[in-house]
């Protein structure tokens, strides 16, 4: 009796230990996407904010611009490379090369975003020059890295496809090649002879029952068939 009291206790906590788990599983996974949620939030208002001063004059503006070149193409580049590691094992020294540009591009952004409320003008038209040439190297590092991962993913897809079409023409040359051996006259009636020894008929044996096939979103459906 005490040995079923003790099994049902440790079932008893073990289960208190998985609802507990799984409690805080589910709190991490929410307080993920709340965190994902607020930083999307954030980088638009930021975006927004930045777009509308890139319209304002002066050196103001040019720093705006230069924060949203540095953004645009930081996050393309990352949501690029995220997307395709998990498909082509080889973009991950690329992503790793990319977390370190990413070093040099967050440095860069929050110098600028310091510079935009710098009271002193002059100072910041002498480091416009600078920063703008370390921008134009950072981005175009982040564009190259991008360009070359689709390049690589639209090369394999179409060799992929290329290959694809040689095996259809070759399996479409073989269904174009069927032959049976001519039946041999056993009737001696009318309808055998040189007319007819030499047609040959395909065998019904070899074609496969149709089967279930699969349904692709560019055929239509079926019309049922009318019960009158």
């Amino acid at each position: 009796m005490e040995a079923v009291l003790v099994i049902v206790a440790l079932i008893f906590i073990a289960f208190i230990a998985l609802g507990a788990y799984a409690t805080v599983k589910a709190v991490g996974a929410a307080k993920r996407g709340v965190d994902r949620t607020v930083a999307q939030a954030r980088r638009t208002v930021e975006d927004t904010t930045l777009r509308a001063k890139s319209f304002q004059p002066g050196a103001a503006s040019e720093l705006a611009q230069l924060r949203l070149r540095l953004r645009g193409s930081m996050r393309a580049t990352q949501d690029a490379l995220h997307a395709r590691v998990t498909e082509d094992e080889s973009l991950k020294e690329s992503l790793g090369l990319f977390t370190r540009l990413s070093a040099h591009g967050h440095e860069l952004d929050g110098e600028l975003k310091r510079l935009e409320s710098e009271p002193d003008k002059a100072q910041v038209a002498r480091l416009l020059p600078e920063l703008r040439a370390r921008t134009e190297q950072i981005a175009q590092s982040a564009d190259a890295l991008r360009h070359a991962a689709r390049d690589r993913a639209s090369r394999f897809a179409s060799d992929d496809l290329d290959a694809l079409r040689t095996q259809i023409d070759v399996e479409a040359g073989a269904l174009r090649h069927w032959t049976t051996e001519a039946a041999p006259d056993t009737s001696g009636a009318g309808g055998s002879g040189p007319a007819t020894a030499g047609r040959k008929k395909p065998d019904r044996s070899a074609i496969a029952p149709p089967g279930v096939r699969p349904v692709y979103p560019w055929q239509k459906k079926p019309r049922p068939e009318s019960t009158t």
